[in-house]
């Protein structure tokens, strides 16, 4: 009888631990487990020589029998069990924190660029925005010393999207020194932080779908040396604040402001102004001959100029270019124009100008193209022939005898039978270099050494950049 007890305290203990067995294959969702907790059976059984005979069943059916492969999950089996934890991402290395601070910046404009024809934002991705992201430079900025974004190069990516703004984008890199956008599809207004960054050298919006007023918050971009709003719809007048910045090129031609020239024009130290295909109106200001220290190019071309070009032209020593043609201007043109020395391309074509063409002119030494076509000139003297032969200048369809392919009669007499004159009509003569130290810039070498090429601001002419 001991060893029957005996023998049933092993067999509670067998149990016991079977049990716990079971019970933790159920924790891990086993329905293997699971089946067995329902099937175990443990049978006691006397033998006829006084042992004991212990048997344990797992099984679908009872004790003793073994589960079958193909036996349905029980009632209360979940099987939406959680799948398991993904692995950790390891977090992106920047080379500094100005290169950290600028990624969700440059993420957030992917997200908004719907057509990249060039496959530009593929490139896009991962921490190294220094050496693979196209359109992005990066250099040692002053205040930090250590590396940061300093230029965006999107010339001619020709992004676009429905919500392709500037907001949100240039006004959160604040390290940014250059940023080129020409030939692309960027819409909306100017973000209004653009003035706080502190290092804006270039800004070029150029060709783009920009509209409202002049962008008055580019005005507190105290460093920027290079502005380039053409070919975009912003309208209303030129503030005068822009002749106050500090700038080399101003390009705002192919927009539709209007209204005069501000009369501060001669305080901007630019080297090139193009404010060509416009709806400006008015006379060019005389102040225009403060910038003489500094303007090389000046186009205004195709706009609604009107009045007598201003003698202080001639003080514009530095000048190499300048175009006012297809405009309504008339007078005649000052003597000044002679101490251009300079000079290589004088366009006042498409005018009303009249009178005699001033030979002093037709000497200047670097002048290699001179168009006074579609205008009433009158005379031309014999240095001038000159450069008619020569196929310098171009006289076509004006009111000069003896030469093919001018007006009518009929047409002159119309125009020359009304009187016209200019305020500055007693300085017409006035030449300001012909001082006891003035040596004329003059010869015979005109259209010799002609510079290869278009000059900078006709380039600006087109939409697209080469």
């Amino acid at each position: 009888m001991a060893t029957f007890s005996s023998h049933v305290a092993i067999l509670l203990v067998i149990f016991q631990l079977f049990t716990i067995l079971v019970h933790n294959h159920l924790a891990n969702c086993d329905p293997i487990a699971i089946k067995a907790r329902e099937t175990l059976e443990i049978g006691i059984g006397g033998g006829s020589g006084g042992g004991i005979g212990i048997g344990i069943g797992v099984g679908g059916g009872g004790g003793g029998e073994t589960p079958s492969a193909n036996a349905p999950p029980p009632d209360n089996y979940n099987q939406n069990c959680p799948p398991p934890p993904p692995p950790p991402v390891c977090p992106f290395t920047f080379e500094s924190k100005r290169i950290e601070i600028v990624y969700p910046v440059i993420q957030k404009l992917r997200a908004k660029i719907k057509h990249d024809p060039h496959g530009i934002t593929n490139t896009w991705v991962g921490p190294d925005i220094c050496n693979k992201y196209k359109g992005f430079n990066c250099a040692i900025v002053p205040d930090y010393k250590v590396k940061a974004l300093y230029a965006v190069q999107f010339n001619g990516f020709n992004f676009s999207g429905p919500d392709l703004t500037l907001d949100g984008f240039i006004d959160e890199l604040p390290d940014l020194s250059i940023f080129h956008s020409n030939s692309n599809n960027f819409t909306g207004i100017i973000p209004k932080k653009i003035s706080k960054i502190k290092y804006l050298f270039e800004l070029d919006l150029s060709n783009n779908k920009f509209s409202g007023t002049f962008p008055y918050d580019v005005l507190g971009a105290n460093n920027l040396t290079f502005l380039d709003l053409r070919f975009n719809s912003f309208y209303g007048t030129i503030p005068p604040q822009v002749f106050t910045l500090d700038l080399d090129v101003l390009f705002i031609n192919n927009n539709n402001f209007v209204q005069c020239i501000p009369d501060n024009i001669g305080s901007l130290p630019v080297l090139f102004l193009v404010l060509a295909n416009n709806k400006l109106t008015g006379s060019i200001p005389s102040s225009i001959g403060n910038a003489s220290k500094t303007l090389l190019e000046v186009v205004f071309l195709n706009n609604q100029l009107s009045g007598c070009l201003p003698c202080e032209i001639g003080l514009l020593t530095q000048l190499r270019l300048f175009d006012v043609s297809k405009n309504q201007l008339t007078g005649q043109i000052p003597h000044s124009f002679a101490c251009l020395a300079r000079l290589e391309i004088l366009n006042l074509a498409n005018n009303q100008f009249f009178g005699s063409i001033p030979d002093p002119i037709c000497q200047l030494m670097h002048l290699y193209r001179f168009n006074l076509s579609y205008n009433y000139f009158t005379g031309v003297g014999p240095e001038c022939w000159k450069l008619i032969h020569r196929k310098v200048l171009d006289v076509n369809m004006n009111c000069i005898p003896g030469l093919p392919n001018q007006r009518s009669k009929a047409e002159c007499e119309a125009f020359l039978c009304k009187p016209r004159s200019c305020n500055n009509q007693r300085s017409l003569s006035w030449v300001p270099c012909s001082g006891k130290n003035y040596q004329p810039a003059i010869g015979n070498s005109q259209g010799q050494g002609k510079p290869a090429g278009l000059p900078l601001s006709y380039g600006a002419l087109k939409p697209h950049l080469r």
